[in-house]
């Protein structure tokens, strides 16, 4: 693929392709750019509403030692683990300096809970192995790894909401009609009220993806 191809056809930010998107709802070029933007909001909605990063991308955690040579990763399912750097309390307090190969953690001193690559959709921890052991000054970690769901690879009913919810979207625009539903009939007048931003059908769909706060 030559830079101009991919210039014009660059990775969306969502959990179905595109193609397949088009193909169901029974799109054609000529709605690209909506089809495109209501993907893409459909997945910025669902991230949100479910308080966590869904579609695979670069994460970095900062985290303090407390004790236990384990520690909980924000972002999941973990799908790789590129790099662990050990850190001072204080670069970790403040987000961390650039590490070098000083500071690297070789691969052989951690391994993730579940395994890393496993679509499991729970919370992954990484755990450093015995006999490696942090020192005084070293009191946090610095972690690197992809983690969420490619476009594509998202669980069936992750996937039926995002397809679900910009086919939604699609129509709201469509029919120009942007946070309002049909008519509905008060005080004698016919008239418009304001709708939810996602369906309730969604909402159970999305509901076992949701983080959950302590």
């Amino acid at each position: 693929m030559d830079n101009e191809t991919r210039v014009q056809n660059p990775t969306l930010h969502t959990l179905i392709p595109l193609a397949d998107f088009k193909a169901i709802l029974g799109l054609d070029d000529r709605e690209d750019v909506l089809s495109r933007y209501c993907l893409i909001t459909a997945a910025y909605t669902i991230e949100q509403y479910c308080k966590r990063r869904l579609i695979r991308k670069k994460h970095t955690d900062c985290l303090t030692f407390t004790g236990e040579h384990i520690f909980s990763l924000r972002e999941y399912p973990v799908g790789k683990v590129l790099t662990v750097h050990a850190a001072t309390a204080r670069s970790v307090q403040r987000g961390g300096p650039l590490f070098g190969p000083e500071n690297l953690v070789d691969p052989k001193h951690y391994f993730c809970i579940p395994d890393e690559g496993i679509h499991e959709d729970i919370p992954f921890s990484l755990v450093l192995r015995p006999p490696y052991r942090l020192t005084q000054e070293e009191m946090g970690i610095k972690v690197r790894y992809l983690a969420g769901y490619s476009t594509g690879k998202a669980p069936p009913d992750l996937a039926s909401a995002c397809l679900e919810l910009a086919a939604w979207n699609m129509s709201r625009y469509r029919g120009r009609r942007i946070g309002m539903t049909g008519n509905v009939r008060g005080g004698g007048k016919d008239g418009e009220h304001l709708e939810a931003s996602m369906p309730e059908n969604m909402k159970q769909l999305l509901e076992p993806y949701r983080r959950r706060m302590l």
